[in-house]
């Protein structure tokens, strides 16, 4: 069938026309992801300003003596709120069989020195702090707090983050204390291998301390897949986990790119 398309002669979008490409500045936004899935520890970064960050990791398996417990998903939302400043809000959902909210958080990270994960020489040093909210799970219904210092640097071809801190847990105020150390190699592309130790030591329980390999995957400059494997040093940690999930970030739209896009865009012939 033959025929010309023709403009339309409306000065202004449809509603319909207007939120698709809303969503279309939301969904494209060049930003850089940084994917600190699958590990338990973090890096020297946060989100640029007004920029979301979302790790999801949609499969995890524990298996501890014999028993599995499946957790999916682990949600942990970043979002830029002023210059080398972000608010994280986390928590996870937990079959055993019934489903149970775990480990939810809230905190603020901060930049205190530029380096290299702010393309800057010498080393990123960050800080995270915030209240451990209440679980569903039994013993975690009260508030506790945490705070951690990560620094990260480079050690040609590896690049390293080192967390320490502590705090004190939800219900017996019990203080505790955390470490890990974080390795990352490029093999290939944008493929890393990655690596990790990491401990807790808590008042009145056995340390917990886990070593992980997997990898990461920068498919895209906002989409990042990662894996990984883990395994318990010591018997008080489970003794197999295994994860898959993604990091996904966007920028949030301005007013004025809003402004452009629902009445200013040009509009494709046709339409």
């Amino acid at each position: 069938m033959g025929g010309r398309h023709r403009r339309c002669s409306c000065s202004r979008r449809s509603p319909i026309r207007r939120l698709v490409a809303a969503l279309l500045v939301v969904l494209f936004a060049p930003v850089s992801a940084r994917a600190y899935r699958p590990f338990v520890s973090t890096d020297a970064a946060v989100a640029d300003v007004k920029e979301v960050e979302i790790e999801l990791g949609y499969f995890n398996l524990e298996r501890t003596r014999r028993e599995n417990t499946i957790t999916t998903p682990a949600v942990v939302l970043n979002y830029g709120v002023a210059k080398n400043w972000e608010v994280v809000g986390e928590f996870r959902l937990e079959g055993r069989p019934d489903v149970e909210i775990s480990d939810p958080g809230l905190f603020v990270n901060g930049v205190l020195k530029d380096g290299v994960l702010q393309d800057k020489e010498g080393i990123s040093v960050a800080v995270e702090a915030g209240p451990l909210l209440p679980s569903t799970l039994p013993h975690e219904r009260g508030v506790g707090a945490a705070a951690t210092g990560i620094v990260s640097a480079t050690l040609a071809p590896f690049t390293v983050h080192v967390n320490g801190g502590g705090g004190l847990q939800r219900d017996d105020r019990d203080g505790f204390a955390v470490w890990g150390v974080i390795g990352e190699l490029p093999v290939h592309g944008h493929v890393r291998v990655v690596g990790e130790v990491n401990g807790e030591n808590t008042q009145s329980e056995r340390p917990i301390s886990s070593a992980l390999l997997g990898v990461i995957w920068q498919t895209t400059k906002t989409l990042s897949l990662d894996a990984g494997v883990r395994r318990g040093i010591i018997r008080a940690a489970p003794d197999w986990q295994f994860t898959l999930g993604l990091t996904w970030s966007f920028a949030l739209p301005t007013r004025s790119t809003l402004g452009y896009w629902l009445l200013e865009a040009p509009r494709p012939a046709g339409v």
